[in-house]
């Protein structure tokens, strides 16, 4: 047996290890911000010794976090795309599409302040912001959506909006897989209520026909390296 053959069951076990780890950080932080590193071992399961062996500080976590929402994003965002749908079924593919990883990631919020900085956090939102700017853009020039506010300034008071709603989630105030606030963001902008709700029942329909009809391999690219769960 070859040294790297012999070597392989112990990488796969250290990639378990750090999945686990990430995973249990995600849920850990998202109920207590302040919650150390020490307790997020033992409740992985592991001892702290292995959480310092991938994650050596505080820092190191919460990056490889960042960079795990990053990555989910882009992979959502590629995917959600919708240039040639009318805007408003676009901005409610988006919602549904990005609301999970939102939702996933909600406690890098509460954290952005603190430890990752805003910087960092708006370099993860970027690519998301332009998306909805640009889907706002042509939905006012359409007539689709009100167009007494710039789609950039309208598209942050949006942001706002979701921000505010994860918050509520972290509460447990609300539970949402994204139907609810996908009809809300249209009603924000502009799209009367019965309308949005038909918009987001049709994209919510095809999305899971869509979803029954991809083959498993084509799901499995869309979860982002390292999860775990």
């Amino acid at each position: 047996m070859s040294h790297s053959v012999a070597r392989e069951p112990q990488r796969r076990n250290s990639r378990s290890n750090r999945a686990r780890i990430l995973a249990t950080a995600r849920q850990e932080l998202g109920r207590n911000p302040d919650v150390t590193l020490e307790e997020i071992a033992r409740a992985s399961g592991v001892v702290r010794r292995t959480l310092f062996g991938h994650f050596p500080g505080r820092a190191a976590l919460l990056e490889a976090l960042a960079e795990e929402a990053s990555e989910a994003l882009r992979g959502v965002l590629e995917a959600a795309a919708r240039p040639d749908a009318p805007a408003e079924r676009a901005l409610a593919h988006f919602v549904c599409s990005i609301w999970p990883v939102g939702d996933r990631y909600r406690l890098l919020l509460a954290l952005a302040q603190r430890d990752l900085g805003v910087e960092r956090v708006a370099g993860i939102l970027a690519p998301a912001r332009d998306e909805v700017t640009a889907i706002l853009a042509r939905g006012q020039r359409d007539g689709v959506f009100h167009a007494h506010l710039p789609p950039a300034v309208l598209s942050a008071g949006l942001e706002g909006m979701h921000i505010a709603l994860l918050e509520q989630i972290n509460r447990g105030a609300l539970e949402d897989d994204g139907t609810r606030v996908a009809v809300a963001t249209l009603v924000a902008a502009g799209v009367p209520e019965r309308d949005a709700r038909a918009v987001v029942d049709d994209v919510v329909r095809t999305a899971a026909a869509t979803a029954e009809a991809r083959p498993p391999a084509a799901t499995a690219r869309t979860q982002p390296r390292g999860s775990a769960d």
